[in-house]
Formats: C-alpha cells, structure tokens, sequence
C-alpha cells in the first residue's frame, strides 16, 4: 500500500516532491482533481463532498494513508471526514498540523494547556475558501495563547501559477502583501497557507522584508510525515508509485512537468 498526496490541482506537487526527496524509499501516490480546481473559491460543503469523493477513491486505489496536500480541503473536509469516521486501517491527515508545529514549537503529542510563544504577530496568506473557514486560527488556539493571526485572502495567485503566469503571480503577491501590511504593518513571522506559494516563496520574502520568518509547508509537512511513519511503519507497506488526475492526463502531465522542471506522467483517475 502506498502513501497518498491528495491536491485539488497542481499545488501539492510541492509536498509530493519534498516527500519523495526526503523519504525516497516510500511509494507515494500522488491525485489531483484538476477537473474541479481550484478549491479555494468553492462552497465548503462543495469541497467536503469533492475531497470525500477523492480520497475515497485514494483508499479504493490502495492508498492507506492519505495526506490532504491541500490546505483548502483539510480546512473545509479534514475534521468533517475524521468525524464520520475512516475504514479500519485507513487515515487521512491534514496540511496545518505541521505549520503549527513548527510556528508554536511544541509537538502535536503535547496535549498542555496553550501557552504564550514568541511569535505574536502572524500574518497569514492563503486562499479565499481557507481564510473563510478559520480553521488554522482554530487549531492554533489549541496550542497557543496570544497570538493575533491576520489573514489575508490571496485571490488569483492561484489561477495564476497553474497557467505559468508567473510574472502576474509575483504581482499579485505584492499586491496581497501591501493589502496584509495595512492591517498588520509589522508582523514577526507569515505563514504560506497554500501548496502552490512555495513557488512564489521568494516573492513572499522579497514583499515582507528579511526580518519576517516565512513558514512555507512542503520540508515542514515532509520532515513531519517521517517522524508519522516511524511511528507508524504499517502506514507505509509499498505498492506502486502512481499519479493519478480526475482532468486531462495529457495536459495535466505537461502543466506539471513544467510546474516541478521535472518528468511527469499522469493516468486517468
């Protein structure tokens, strides 16, 4: 059985090839749903029914771990899905877990009360479906106390790196980064809620100055489903290394070979 990366797109293409860098023993199955993305304008009950739907088909198709690349999906489906319930032997984890760690520097194991940490002023960039649903802010409640999170609604960046229009992306970061800094002018550190900005990471950086820590997800998430699988090695029993696409295989394969600089080939899901 593989472990499965599940994006609505292309984005998740970031934590597959952290993944398979960092772990390259593990058979990583990778799914996108290209015919519906992206997620991040959509209804949340829209989207739950649509990660359901997809992730099922991920166990249907051998995966028993399935990892939500997709910072929208984990925050309208994650806690909808776990709550229903998963077949035996089966798991589905979601993207900010990682992030928080990392912010808050305390493991997701430490079940203490929240406590103060030295990053207050978090600026957060993600799309417009995650902003809505609130769901990093919540989960961080969890482990932290007093920090203000501000977040900022990052609307055609998206769009614009699955059509390789970087020029326009880098726009519309620093367009997304002044909205940000308006309402919180000196922020400590910002977190990149959404697969696709690692590739616009430096833009990011460039926009926010060099004294503001970037939290980007792929090495994070990478570095954290290690530590999962040592803990749990029956997650991770082989099988064949696959990627599947719910759109076009033929245009998908080429978006993602130019999107990784890398070989790709996808199949029909």
């Amino acid at each position: 059985m593989s472990v499965g990366i599940f994006d609505s797109g292309l984005g998740g293409l970031t934590i597959w090839d952290a993944v398979t860098r960092a772990l390259p023993e593990l058979t990583v199955t990778y799914y996108g749903d290209n015919a519906h993305a992206p997620y991040g304008v959509r209804e949340m009950d829209d989207i739950h029914a649509l990660t359901n739907r997809a992730v099922h088909d991920m166990w249907d198709k051998g995966c028993d771990l399935v990892v939500l690349a997709c910072n929208t999906a984990s925050a309208a489906a994650l806690r909808r899905m776990q709550e229903a319930g998963v077949p035996e032997g089966k798991r589905v984890l979601g993207v900010f877990v990682p992030l928080i760690e990392a912010l808050t520097e305390r493991n997701w194991g430490d079940n203490s009360p929240p406590r103060e940490v030295d990053v207050q002023q978090v600026a957060l960039f993600a799309t417009p479906a995650t902003v809505a649903s609130r769901a990093f802010q919540r989960e961080l409640a969890f482990r932290a106390i007093g920090v203000d999170v501000e977040a900022q609604a990052c609307a055609g960046v998206v769009d614009a790196i699955e059509d390789g229009d970087m020029i326009l992306a880098e726009a519309l970061v620093r367009s997304h980064v002044d909205a940000l800094r308006r309402k919180m002018p000196a922020p400590q550190a910002a977190v990149l809620g959404c697969t696709h900005y690692p590739l616009v990471q430096e833009a990011f950086q460039r926009a926010l100055g060099d004294k503001v820590k970037l939290f980007s997800q792929a090495d994070v998430v990478a570095a954290s489903l290690s530590d999962y699988l040592a803990r749990r090695p029956e997650m991770a029993r082989g099988g064949a290394a696959r990627m599947f696409t719910t759109g076009d295989p033929e245009t998908v394969s080429a978006r993602a070979t130019q999107f990784l600089r890398r070989p790709l080939t996808f199949e029909a899901a």
